[in-house]
């Protein structure tokens, strides 16, 4: 053979060679276009065309607002610069609510490449508050008669309808009084517009012929070896044309694939279920388990599903999802508890509220929900299915919180629901409402359904769903999703679902640490306690100056009343916390005694909260603090301010859930040890010590310390106060490293409680412990080393703080600044508002992004109860 024709023969076998290839390669229809961006928004008082016109190129913007989505009208409004100092004082009070009764038009132009005949396009809302007037390209899609309910998914085929260039225009009208819509009960003061506007996700999806959607992977894990488990696949399969189509559903998880033959008659849809039994790679060996904080790692997976047709991938859903088991059960004492991967788990969360406007984003998000993580907590409580998208749920997932969610009491109670509601069943009473609320729970649970940090659906708070309601919510998770169903956050019981096993008999305002310990019958340490709080809990000065005006700092007053609760009965003032500091504290002298006792109130009355819970572990499933952050600027319930600053709280909750801690048990006096960590300890050393107020050791112990996981036990009865007392406890491991450390000023005289007149807001008191003799300890001048490393994207200061003297330096708190006096946020202190025995040095950590700290670097302000204001610049 020449050579000519050797390489003829080649460039055939290579033409060949190519053409096989590419009649295998896979070709994608399918497309998910978001529209978030190009958005402009405008009231229709200002708007003299009718929708056809709107939603058409010929409609001028000039003078609209620009606007994303999501969003909310308020949201949108505040972000072009309106109401620029809305949370001043009592501002917010000045907007004219009028505006909103009129419809604003949201208006988005986008452009498409042309469609093939076998696309097919159609657009998507995730939610809608309230009502809409779809329009696209001069036509009306869908009428406010159809397009109405905030928890609501919308789709439409738009086909038809779409060309190269789109304008996209909705007609949103704000919720009415008897509307389920968001809310926040007495929390904060209602949104001007009823949060109306898209407030999530829109988006447009190009598909072939056949369309997927609510792809779910349901996990079975075999508890009792943790060694395998089993996933079942399940997805609604589409045929969106007028012939019958033969394809195959396509499933990847990591390297391993299966195929599952599908056929659809004409416009055909059906649910398809796949089991392990069809593919052989859904029985698992040794799974990557998703564990809770402290419990393990948060392991995830993905899975890609594909429709295939001839080769041609019409749709694709992307799922993340975890392999865990959720079980529930009831103690002796008809208390609800949880089981994560066979393994009891004590729940300790707080309950999320997002912005007053919506306006929150996966950065602040990512914030809040590290500092959840950073308390060492291992949940949050939603009451409401929160989030303008998934991410918050995608966040859970990612650092291990688990999350219950369900519907809000706004929707129980006449004042905050706008009608008249059942004093059993709450406000969704009619066969309407119910049908509403029954598609509203189902869209959300199969939205959020995949998310393995969901443990719990909870669609009561105070009261239970009517019967007739909670019939369809269980038919639908009967065939949906097997997680834990509980109909309220109440103490209830329902004739379809049995007993809830929950508590929420508050308290919602202060009460004393030994509370938790000594009440039996109402908030105290037993059972699940599903929101509770001690009421006022103060951001610092730096936040407080942003919403209190400067002339209204002090005395404390109306300006700083407005901004507690939105409740027109209790809990609307400082009235109490006020009264708590002048008894047990003595009379602030100025603003900033005042604040330096609320911190103490708080540190001290949250720490205890979740302590006895742990203290108790067995006899208490879970406690959720009341609340974890806040809609708007506020004084009351929130572990960090509106402005994701902490609060004293939220140190004494970090130190309080310590997974390994020494704990006062302020009801009998003694010292516990509790041990959360997966493995028992052994070999450890607890060092306790008591000073009196001068600072003088009266006694100390060094006591072995051995304990089962899971478990807590008393190491140590103290001898009887008869003087206020310093308790310091410190663990130390087989090497004699600090592994934890518990600091306590203790009264000799304890608080008491008028118990008969208990009620939904607190226990009263009858007197207070007297702690007046604290303000007078000798002051201590600290010393302060600095150092700073970099790491990453982070920036790390490291603070070491001596006590020079022979007398306590007590509640030592430390800001973290930027060159113009502003907190740092967020800054992640390893400890904070510490106290340091005589001769005692701590090194303190503070980890900020780099991005936070410019050129001129920052400022650290160190003070204490009894050590004058330091400051340094690093």
């Amino acid at each position: 053979m020449t050579h000519k024709n050797l390489f003829s023969a080649f460039l055939l076998f290579c033409i060949l060679f190519t053409t096989s290839s590419c009649s295998q390669k896979e070709e994608n229809i399918y497309q998910k276009i978001n529209l978030a961006t190009n958005w402009n928004i405008q009231s229709s008082d200002s708007i003299t065309n009718t929708g056809d016109i709107i939603s058409g190129p010929q409609q001028s913007v000039k003078n609209w607002y620009k606007a994303t989505v999501p969003s909310t009208v308020m949201g949108v409004l505040t972000t072009n610069g309106l109401y620029p100092d809305l949370f001043m004082g009592t501002n917010i009070k000045d907007i004219d609510k009028s505006q909103f009764d009129k419809p604003f038009w949201y208006r988005n132009e986008f452009a498409l490449p042309q469609l093939t005949k076998d696309q097919h396009v159609t657009l998507n809302f995730d939610g809608i508050s309230y009502y809409a007037n779809i329009w696209l390209n001069g036509k009306l899609i869908a009428s406010r008669d159809s397009v109405y309910g905030t928890f609501r998914h919308f789709s439409f085929d738009v086909t038809p309808y779409i060309t190269s260039d789109n304008v996209l225009a909705v007609e949103v009208f704000k919720a009415q009084p008897g509307d389920p819509n968001t809310g926040f009960a007495d929390w904060n003061p209602r949104p001007a517009d009823e949060n109306m506007g898209l407030y999530r996700n829109v988006y447009l999806t190009v598909t072939g012929g056949v369309k997927l959607k609510n792809t779910y992977v349901q996990p079975k894990v075999n508890t009792a070896t943790l060694d395998e488990a089993w996933l079942t696949i399940e997805t609604e399969v589409e045929n969106l044309t007028d012939e019958e189509v033969t394809g195959n559903l396509i499933g990847e998880i990591e390297s391993k694939s299966f195929s599952y033959p599908v056929v659809l008659a004409p416009k055909e849809k059906k649910k398809v279920k796949i089991t392990p039994e069809e593919a052989d790679m859904l029985h698992m060996k040794n799974p990557r388990l998703w564990w809770c904080n402290h419990m393990g790692k948060p392991e995830l997976y993905n899975l890609s599903l594909k429709f295939k047709d001839d080769n041609v991938v019409s749709d694709k859903e992307d799922v993340t999802f975890g392999v865990r088991e959720i079980e529930s059960y009831l103690t002796e004492e008809g208390h609800r508890g949880f089981k994560l991967n066979g393994k009891n788990v004590l729940l300790k969360s707080a309950g999320w509220t997002d912005d007053i406007f919506l306006r929150d984003t996966p950065e602040s998000n990512e914030t809040q929900v590290r500092y959840v993580k950073d308390m060492n907590m291992n949940m949050i409580r939603f009451e409401s299915f929160w989030g303008t998208s998934s991410n918050i749920y995608d966040l859970c997932d990612k650092y291990g919180l688990m999350a219950v969610v369900g519907w809000s009491c706004q929707w129980e109670w006449e004042a905050y629901y706008g009608k008249p509601c059942d004093d059993k069943f709450g406000c969704i009473l009619t066969d309407e409402e119910i049908d509403l609320i029954a598609e509203s729970f189902a869209t959300q649970v199969l939205w959020l359904r995949n998310h393995p940090s969901i443990i719990s659906w909870m669609p009561g708070s105070d009261m239970l769903p009517t019967p007739k309601l909670e019939e369809k919510y269980l038919a639908f998770l009967k065939e949906n999703d097997n997680r834990i169903y509980v109909a309220a956050a109440q103490k209830r019981e329902s004739e379809l679902s049995g007993k809830t096993g929950t508590k929420m008999f508050g308290p919602y305002e202060y009460v004393g640490p030994n509370y938790w310990y000594i009440d039996t019958l109402y908030g105290g340490a037993y059972g699940y306690n599903t929101e509770t709080g001690i009421g006022a809990q103060l951001p610092v000065l730096e936040s407080i100056k942003r919403f209190v005006p400067e002339d209204k700092l002090w005395p404390i007053g109306d300006a700083w009343s407005y901004h507690c609760t939105a409740s027109t009965t209790a809990m609307n003032s400082l009235k109490e916390l006020t009264s708590v500091i002048n008894s047990k504290y003595g009379s602030a002298k100025d603003l900033n005694d005042y604040l330096m006792k609320a911190d103490l109130v708080n540190y001290d009355g949250t720490r205890a909260m979740f302590e006895a819970f742990r203290v108790n572990i067995g006899k208490t499933t879970g406690i959720v603090q009341w609340m974890l952050n806040s809609a708007w600027p506020s004084l009351y319930w929130q572990m960090y301010d509106y402005y994701k600053v902490p609060t004293a709280a939220y140190y004494s909750v970090k130190k309080a859930n310590q997974p390994l801690q020494l704990i006062y048990n302020y009801g009998n006096n003694s010292v516990y040890a509790v041990n959360e960590q997966m493995e028992d300890i052994n070999g450890y050393k607890a060092i306790v010590q008591v000073f009196d107020i001068n600072s003088k050791l009266k006694e100390k112990k060094e006591i072995a310390l051995d304990i089962k996981t899971n478990t807590s036990a008393n190491i140590l009865q103290l001898e009887p106060l008869t003087e206020n007392v310093f308790l310091s406890l410190e663990i130390f491991n087989k090497e004699g490293q600090p592994v934890a450390d518990n600091f306590y000023c203790l009264s000799s005289k304890p608080d008491e409680y008028q118990w008969e007149k208990t009620n939904w807001v607190h226990t009263p008191a009858k007197s207070y412990s007297d702690f007046t003799n604290v303000s007078q300890i000798e002051a201590v001048k600290l010393n302060v080393k600095t150092a700073k490393a970099e790491k990453d994207n982070d920036t790390i200061y490291s603070v070491e703080i001596e006590n020079p003297t022979q007398h306590i330096a007590f509640m030592i708190s430390m800001k973290l600044k930027d060159n113009k006096g502003e907190m740092i946020v967020p800054a992640f202190w390893t400890d904070n508002y510490i106290s340091l025995l005589p001769n005692q040095k701590k090194i303190i950590e503070c980890k900020v992004n780099k991005e936070q700290v410019d050129a001129k670097g920052a400022k650290l302000e160190i003070k204490g109860w009894n050590s004058p204001l330091s400051e340094s610049n690093l």
